[in-house]
C-alpha cells in the first residue's frame, strides 16, 4: 500500500508541475503579446487638410519637420487630402515635396492616343499637380504651423 500512495504521491506532483508550467507558459505568452505598455500610443491628434496649387489638388508628400526629433509624413490623396496621425506636437516646419517620379515640373505626360491606345486627355489634372520645387526644402518653404492636441486641419494653398 505504501508503493501505491507513493505512485499516488509522484502523479499528483508530475500533473501539478505541469499545470503549473502550461499557466506560466500561458501568462508569459500574454505578456508578450501585450507588450508592456511601451509602445507608441493613440494620443487622438490628428491634422487633416487639403493641399492644392491654384486651386487645383497637389499630388505630393507632406512633411512636418521638427526642431528635434524626427519628421512626420504624410502622402496627399489624388484630391489633395493628406491625414497625419499621431504626430508630435509642437511647432512645425511645413514641406510638400513632389512623389518620386513625377519630376519638379508636374505629371508625366501620358503616351499619345493611337490605334491600340484610347486618349487618357486630363489624365494628369486628375490625378493632382506636383508642388513647385521651392515648398520640398527646410532652406526656401515658407510654410509653418504648430500641432496641438486633437483632431485639427490644416488646408495648405501653394503658390507658384
Amino acid at each position: 500500500m505504501s508503493n501505491q500512495v507513493t505512485l499516488d504521491a509522484r502523479r499528483r506532483s508530475r500533473f501539478l508541475r505541469s499545470r503549473l508550467s502550461l499557466g506560466l507558459c500561458l501568462l508569459l505568452g500574454l505578456i508578450l503579446t501585450t507588450g508592456c505598455g511601451g509602445g507608441k500610443k493613440d494620443s487622438g491628434t490628428s491634422v487633416t487638410g487639403k493641399v492644392t496649387l491654384e486651386g487645383q489638388p497637389v499630388n505630393g508628400i507632406v512633411t512636418f519637420v521638427y526642431a528635434n526629433g524626427p519628421d512626420a509624413t504624410a502622402p496627399t490623396g489624388l484630391d489633395g487630402g493628406y491625414t497625419m496621425v499621431n504626430p508630435p506636437l509642437g511647432q512645425v516646419k511645413v514641406l510638400v515635396k513632389t512623389l518620386p517620379g513625377m519630376g519638379g515640373a508636374g505629371m508625366v505626360a501620358p503616351p499619345k492616343a493611337g490605334p491600340e491606345m484610347p486618349s487618357m486627355a486630363g489624365t494628369a489634372s486628375s490625378q493632382g499637380v506636383a508642388p513647385p520645387a521651392r515648398y520640398g526644402t527646410v532652406a526656401s518653404s515658407d510654410l509653418a504651423y504648430e500641432v496641438k492636441a486633437g483632431k485639427q486641419t490644416f488646408d495648405i494653398p501653394l503658390k507658384k
